[in-house]
């Protein structure tokens, strides 16, 4: 057994090496004053002629070694027997001096000499190379989804601050081989860089140590998106850009989603349900709202606050910028709409603008439909702004002619300017539809009261994108996600549709029951042997449904 196999097969994997060593340090000094003892005790009987218990033997050395007295059997008659008791005075003296390095003086300063001290065992981990929005909210996320990895932070103060609240961050430049064979680069799984200019470098780096690992690399120049594939990244991740494009997705409102092939389920339709600041649905619980209680509706999922769940929990509450996915007749669908909607009536958008032209801004343009007559609103004059002006001031808006407009989406740098400009539009129209992106986790319920219907914050979403990437998993379009299949009912036959319907943990639910040409959502339904279910859920998890019925 070598050096290297117990530092690749580490004792109590789940402690951290530092505190492995307070452990390992502990049973030395313990065996060290048992051997004392045993040995105090046998030269006593030997070489001076007393015999005592092995216990008295024991408080001998401790008294001995903790300077504190020489014990009651002093003085010793023996050359040999006085050696030895100077030789444990001598440990002593360095057992204290070692235990105020190694335990006292770490303790008192909150941050050790390395950080990677603190690190429990590493092997299949995710290496994040900086991460440039709020790194809190995305270690809670990893580890929320049970992720283990490291954070290299450049900034030492943030760094110890982070190891200090319980993060496994340690300090150290992401483009130095040192600090990457510190965060276990080469067990590591999956590198995630968020480094700006230094990307590249990074990439480049790590993938010297570990050709095996996957790479996700996060940038907002679409410049660098090229680059950084070339060099061996296997996702680029645009946050600001994907949030632009959702922005400008809900703004296409009352279309149902793309359907795949599978999903032809003839009069039932599948459709994105956005739930406005006004609905009556906000704050109130699933198993509450209209949808759970309505006989032809089957609720598949509910994008919360940028999460997906699929299915729902009935416990969660809605959101006020919620989206639900609903299958059903059409009909029953618009009703529920309406319902969503809130005081004002949905709107079929056809004349949008879009204040702030950056990353997020042109993805949203992107992603509005060609029917839609776009406005655009910038700070600077560029390609494709149409409107030149301070969205801290009415006058853009005004020339933009928001009080015509459906929709306005707000995708400005600054979460105090995006605050303002949702005021100030909020003054000029009240019949618009409100989309916005702020960066701060904490700033979504300022934009509500502000007078937003639908916001997304870049560092929740960002954390969770991140996180469902290193999962392979999709989190900004739910409809994509959703994958149809119909298999045999006759296992479930004479059961009722809702009484058949798994619990959240599940991942899948029941659309419904295909009878000759139609889909019957109705959850009083009586499953027949003839009937085929049409189940909905994730890749994985219709993938595991199926195998459980074979």
């Amino acid at each position: 057994m070598n050096a290297d196999w117990l530092h690749e097969n580490p004792l109590l994997p789940w402690l951290t090496r530092r505190q492995r060593i307070v452990v390992a340090w502990g049973a030395v000094v313990v065996l060290i004053v048992l051997g004392y003892s045993v040995l105090y005790n046998y030269g006593m009987r030997t070489l001076e002629g007393e015999t005592h218990s092995i216990f008295r033997s024991f408080q001998t050395v401790v008294e001995t070694m903790t300077t504190t007295g020489y014990g009651a059997d002093s003085p010793w008659d023996t050359p040999m027997m006085n050696v030895f008791v100077a030789f444990m005075q001598l440990t002593g003296v360095f057992i204290g001096f070692a235990t105020l390095r190694v335990l006292v003086i770490p303790l008192f300063e909150r941050a050790p000499l390395d950080l990677s001290d603190r690190l429990t065992a590493k092997d299949d981990h995710v290496v994040v190379a900086e991460y440039r929005q709020d790194t809190e909210v995305l270690l809670d996320e990893l580890r929320r989804l049970g992720v283990d990895y490291v954070l290299i932070e450049s900034e030492v103060e943030e760094a110890k601050r982070l190891s200090d609240d319980g993060y496994q961050a340690i300090h150290g430049d992401p483009t130095d081989d040192g600090t990457l064979d510190r965060a276990g680069i080469d067990d590591a799984s999956t590198l995630v860089t968020d480094a700006g200019d230094d990307n590249v470098d990074v990439v480049l780096t790590a993938l010297r140590h570990n050709d095996a690992l996957e790479v996700v690399a996060l940038t907002d120049s679409p410049a660098h998106e090229e680059a950084l594939r070339d060099v061996g990244a296997d996702r680029v991740v645009s946050p600001h850009a994907l949030i632009g494009r959702r922005l400008g997705q809900k703004a296409n409102a009352w279309a149902d989603p793309p359907q795949p092939d599978d999903a032809a389920l003839g009069d039932v339709r599948i459709r994105e349900v956005l739930v406005r600041r006004t609905s009556p649905l906000a704050g109130t619980r699933i198993a509450d709202t209209a949808i759970a209680d309505h006989p032809d509706l089957t609720l598949l999922a509910a994008w919360l606050d940028g999460d997906l769940r699929l299915p729902p929990d009935p416990a969660e509450r809605v959101t006020p910028n919620a989206v639900l996915l609903v299958a059903g007749p059409r009909a029953a669908i618009d009703d529920v709409q309406s319902h969503a909607a809130g005081v004002r009536p949905p709107l079929r958008h056809s004349n949008v603008v879009v204040a702030g032209m950056g990353t997020g801004g042109r993805a949203a343009v992107d992603a509005l439909s060609d029917e839609v007559d776009v406005t655009t609103i910038d700070v600077e004059e560029k390609r494709g702004v149409d409107v030149v002006g301070d969205v801290r001031d009415a006058e853009p808006f005004e020339t933009a002619d928001v009080e015509e407009a459906s929709g306005l989406v707000v995708t400005v740098d600054d979460d105090s300017s995006a605050l303002l400009a949702i005021a100030i539009v909020r003054t000029l129209t009240d019949d618009i539809d409100v989309l916005a992106r702020v960066n701060d986790a904490d700033k979504p319920p300022s934009a509500f009261d502000a007078g937003a219907d639908y916001v997304l914050s870049i560092q929740r979403v960002s954390a969770r994108l991140l996180a469902r990437e290193i999962r392979d998993e999709d989190v900004l379009t739910p409809a994509a996600q959703l994958r149809l299949v119909r298999v045999p009912a006759d296992e479930f036959a004479g059961q009722r549709l809702r009484d058949v319907q798994p619990g959240p943990e599940a991942g899948y639910v029941f659309v419904g029951v295909q009878r000759a040409d139609s889909v019957v959502t109705d959850g009083t339904t009586e499953i027949e042997a003839a009937d085929r279910l049409v189940v909905a859920g994730t890749d994985a998890t219709v993938r595991e449904f199926e195998r459980e019925l074979a």
